[in-house]
């Protein structure tokens, strides 16, 4: 049988969350346009030529390792230096492997580019596994059998 594209998606978050270097979590994110192309994606960690947690530990601030970039917001900022329709374009899809943070939701709905949000595993609380925030559909994956045309 033929995968969804939300679980090729979120296969390939996982597989990006992998690159993560922050203990705690491993946090993989799939940038996805509305022509389901892939546009970027992050992953967990410190910022270019800085020192890793997993190296250096982490320092932990209010519950959150200011340290670590989340993997959404990596996501997010790496698209930004694509040549193509992403400054103009709207409809993304951001696939994530753990429910987003407060902050990352809010830098989420900020871009005004990302109208729905999947992920996989809760973080710290249980909400709906759908709802909408700011315009943008955030929902729990699910897997499915077939791919729907």
């Amino acid at each position: 049988m033929r995968i969804s594209r939300d679980e090729m998606f979120m296969r390939i978050a996982h597989v990006v969350a992998e690159r993560g270097t922050f203990p705690r979590a491993k946090v993989g994110a799939v940038l996805v346009d509305k022509h389901n192309r892939i546009r970027s994606i992050g992953y967990n960690g410190s910022p270019p030529n800085k020192p890793h947690c997993e190296d250096v530990g982490c320092d932990i601030q209010d519950g959150h390792c200011k340290r670590s970039i989340h993997a959404e917001i990596n996501a997010i900022k790496f698209a930004r230096f694509l040549t193509g329709p992403y400054e103009y374009d709207v409809g993304y899809t951001l696939y994530v492997t753990h429910r987003p943070c407060d902050n990352c939701k809010e830098q989420i709905i900020r871009n005004g580019r990302i109208q729905r949000v999947v992920y996989d595993i809760p973080y710290r609380y249980d909400g709906p596994d759908v709802h909408e925030v700011g315009g943008v559909i955030f929902e729990r994956y699910t897997k499915s059998e077939v791919q729907t045309l």
